[in-house]
């Protein structure tokens, strides 16, 4: 049993809604040198569910590894990742202005996925043991205007976000409706979560 663990992301989302359910977290960020950002590429036809499965569990062992290079205590490590699919596309964070408003149109009036991968891992002296688990929701986003789109690509905010809107932001006001974990959406979902730390040793109930 441990009373931390280490949170490989530099979400602040993801740190804010740990704190909030009284987790307390040690980050574990990339080296300058690690290229993250490389692991997160797309595979040619791969779909949205085992692509974030994926990239998480990638995630998940360059954390490991960190954790052992810098020869930190041993506590669990979680990584996760987001995407958005809209059908079996999937919308990243976009690369520029540009690229966020034709996400943006894309998505408006339409129904779309949100999944949210979850891992945590826990160093052994033979083998790494790692627990994982997915959430999916739906969101609906009203019809969005041109100047619309255009006056939230201005404000940054989509920008280093999963297709190009952040649900707890201004893009809260388009959303009519939305089926699954709202935390998920956000970037973790809480009961998904609490499954697999519980299942590594801490409980936060």
């Amino acid at each position: 049993m441990t009373d931390f663990i280490y949170l490989a992301s530099q979400s602040p989302r993801r740190l804010q809604l740990l704190e909030q359910w009284g987790v307390r977290c040690e980050l574990l960020l990339p080296d300058d040198d690690e290229g993250a950002e490389a692991l997160e590429a797309v595979l040619p036809g791969e779909a949205p569910g085992p692509y974030v499965r994926r990239v998480t569990a990638l995630k998940l062992t360059a954390s490991l590894a960190r954790l052992r290079r810098r020869g930190l205590p041993v506590a669990p490590v979680l990584c996760a990742d987001t995407t958005v699919a809209l059908g079996r596309r999937i919308l990243g964070k976009p690369a520029d202005a540009a690229e966020a408003r034709r996400m943006l149109t894309d998505l408006s009036g339409q129904r779309h996925r949100v999944l949210t991968a979850v891992a945590v891992g826990r160093p052994g002296t033979r083998q790494d043991r790692v627990w994982q688990a997915v959430s999916t929701s739906t969101v609906h986003f009203a019809e969005l205007s041109p100047a619309r789109i255009r006056r939230y690509v201005a404000t940054g905010e989509p920008m280093g976000k999963a297709g190009a809107y952040a649900i707890q932001g201004r893009a809260a006001l388009w959303i009519d409706h939305i089926s699954g974990s709202y935390s998920g959406i956000m970037g973790l979902p809480a009961h998904e979560t609490a499954q697999v730390l519980a299942q590594a040793g801490l409980r936060i109930d």
